[in-house]
């Protein structure tokens, strides 16, 4: 008999209904092997990688980085921009005119004060010296013609006009101005440096045509080299000579040069509201080169003996935002509430407060890999998170 259509919607309906639980079933159902082991924790982490099996194993110590507490001083920086500039730097001007004989050095190369740069050629100067000197000789011979018989002056006086008349009527004076001029212009044919440094800008070549203000290079003394900074007129009364300062340039990510105060400029610029300082830094292999851009965080307020932590000891639990950190104790790490004070670039102050605790010099902090950890979780000390080469504290 034909079933109606109700009855035959109700049929479907019913056999959809079990299909879908069967299949529920059959995925939910327990694992033969997992009954009979008696679904153990150590079977189910059996499956997971070694990394998460660590996470969720309490007794494998968690790698840490520490920092000890330290009393010290507190330095609030300020930090600038600028750029590197050479201590001395000059431009090296031919005096003479000549062709370029001889360049005896090549770009960066270091010299020492009066070493040989350039060589013009000396045949024209050589020739004009002997002329002066032959010049000086025949009027040193007419003056003492002149002045044969002048011993016999008993009067210093007149003897001593007689011999400024035959020096002018000989033309020795005049003899000597030539020879001095002749001997300093064979002598400017030989460019020196005028001090220690590096060259720079070389112009010429060997065979060049110079005249007098053509110029030659550029000597540069780039040890100790300076970093000119521009601090805003807020800031300026902290600072003062003889103050550190860290340099880092975009040239050499990563590191970081040191650095002093040298002068401050009395002046602040209307326009800008800021004044000059210059900084100076050891510079011996001349790897700093001027035009290099450079960020600088100059010592500018003082506050010591403070308790110091690094910043990145410092926590903030979320459900209460109170600020603690991790105590490194026995192998184990333990949290404190603390209570933080003013804060320099790296460092942090802890101060007393009854409502929370204080860390003491000589303790260790965790400062890496510690922001996920647990009171009292294992951990184990380690120079760096990266290189994971144990033992060590940074």
């Amino acid at each position: 008999m034909a079933l109606s259509r109700q009855a035959l919607g109700f049929l479907t309906f019913v056999i959809i209904v079990g299909g879908l639980g069967g299949g529920m079933y059959y995925r939910l159902r327990p694992d033969p092997d997992e009954t009979d082991s008696g679904d153990s924790a150590d079977d189910a982490a059996a499956v997971l990688p070694e990394s998460a099996q660590q996470q969720f194993a309490t007794d494998v110590p968690q790698p840490v980085v520490g920092a000890e507490v330290v009393r010290d001083t507190l330095w609030i920086t300020v930090s600038a921009a600028g750029e590197a500039e050479a201590i001395r730097r000059t431009a090296v001007n031919s005096r003479v005119d000549g062709i370029v004989e001889e360049v005896h050095v090549q770009e960066n190369r270091g010299v020492s004060m009066g070493g040989l740069l350039l060589q013009v050629d000396t045949t024209e100067y050589g020739l004009a010296l002997a002329r002066a000197r032959a010049n000086h000789v025949d009027a040193q011979a007419r003056y003492e013609e002149m002045t044969f018989f002048d011993d016999e002056i008993t009067d210093p006086a007149v003897r001593a006009e007689r011999a400024r008349l035959s020096r002018a009527r000989s033309g020795l004076a005049q003899a000597e101005v030539g020879l001095q001029e002749a001997t300093l212009a064979f002598q400017q044919t030989t460019v020196t440096a005028p001090f220690p440094g590096r060259v720079a800008d070389l112009r010429v070549v060997e065979g060049q045509h110079v005249g007098p203000g053509t110029e030659l290079m550029t000597i540069v003394d780039l040890d100790p080299i300076k970093v000119e900074v521009q601090v805003l007129e807020k800031s300026i009364g902290y600072i003062a000579e003889g103050r550190r300062a860290t340099v880092t340039f975009a040239a050499f990510p990563g590191e970081t040069f040191s650095g002093r105060v040298s002068t401050i400029n009395p002046v602040v610029d209307p326009e800008i509201r800021t004044a000059r300082v210059t900084l100076l830094l050891s510079n011996p292999g001349g790897r700093i080169k001027p035009g290099m851009y450079a960020r600088v965080l100059l010592e500018a307020q003082a506050y010591p003996d403070r308790i110091l932590v690094p910043r990145t000891a410092i926590l903030e639990k979320d459900t209460d935002r109170r600020q603690m950190l991790f105590v490194f104790e026995d192998g184990r790490a333990k949290w404190r509430y603390v209570t933080t004070g003013r804060v320099g670039d790296e460092l942090i102050e802890i101060v007393p407060n009854d409502e929370t605790s204080m860390v003491e010099p000589g303790e260790i902090v965790l400062v890496d890999n510690h922001y996920y950890i647990q009171h009292d979780a294992s951990v184990q000390l380690v120079e760096s998170i990266e290189g994971g080469s144990l033992g060590g504290i940074r």
